[in-house]
């Protein structure tokens, strides 16, 4: 994987995705090969790797008890980080929740919550982050923004591993695509290099239907989402 890329890890429920990331995070020890996360062995050199990396999981691990800005700040605390309200501060302005850094975290939306989650796993600046399927059970427009969260981690150079089963993520986000099928990689590489998979589309002239998309903005109205 490329410093500042992120790369899609697709497969079905079992393929193996979120085994592979505990793997990678030195949480499952592998019965056999080897891996480098940020240049370190994951087997001999676990505890660089940890400093290396930061994980958030399938569902958002923030205190509903405390704010937002509290949820940044004890966890900058227990990074032994210098100033922890100015790295909270920091981080709720990058990620569009400074308004509500001072409500409960239980008063989030989905996609607030997930946004912060992804902010607490960003304290301590990791080379590597682990999102493992960040958008399960999201609706749409909470999805559209951990997208756009994960796509500016990304433009600021952090090195993003993305699981999940949704064709249109992996589509959306991701420099580089591997199918996981059964344990095993079977296919890896842009998604231009997996279209050339397949024969050439055949060109046809159809009545243009609205996609379900279409008809959900046009409800609500696109700059709601903004």
């Amino acid at each position: 994987m490329a410093r500042g890329s992120i790369f899609a890890l697709l497969g079905a429920n079992g393929a193996g995705k979120t085994t592979l990331v505990k793997i990678l995070a030195t949480l499952l020890k592998a019965d056999a090969g080897s891996a480098r996360i940020n240049g370190f062995d994951a087997t001999t050199r676990a505890a660089d790797v940890r400093e290396s990396i930061s994980m958030t999981g399938q569902f958002a691990a923030v205190d509903e008890i405390l704010s937002g800005r509290e949820n940044l700040v004890l966890v900058a605390k227990l990074r032994h980080l210098r100033e922890p309200g100015a790295v909270a501060d920091d981080l709720l302005r990058r990620f569009s929740l400074t308004d509500a850094g001072a409500r409960r975290a239980s008063t989030y939306s989905g996609g607030m919550r997930r946004r912060l989650d992804i902010a607490m796993s960003l304290i301590g600046r990791p080379a590597v982050v682990f999102l493992d399927e960040p958008t399960t059970g999201l609706d749409p427009e909470a999805r559209l923004e951990v997208w756009q969260t994960v796509k500016d981690l990304a433009s600021t150079g952090t090195t993003v591993l993305l699981t999940t089963q949704h064709l249109e993520e992996a589509e959306q986000l991701a420099d580089r695509i591997a199918i996981l099928h059964h344990g095993r990689i079977i296919v890896d590489g842009t998604l231009a290099e997996l279209k050339a998979l397949l024969p050439p589309a055949e060109t046809a002239y159809v009545e243009k239907q609205p996609s379900l998309e279409d008809v959900f903005f046009a409800v609500i109205g696109r700059e709601d989402t903004e």
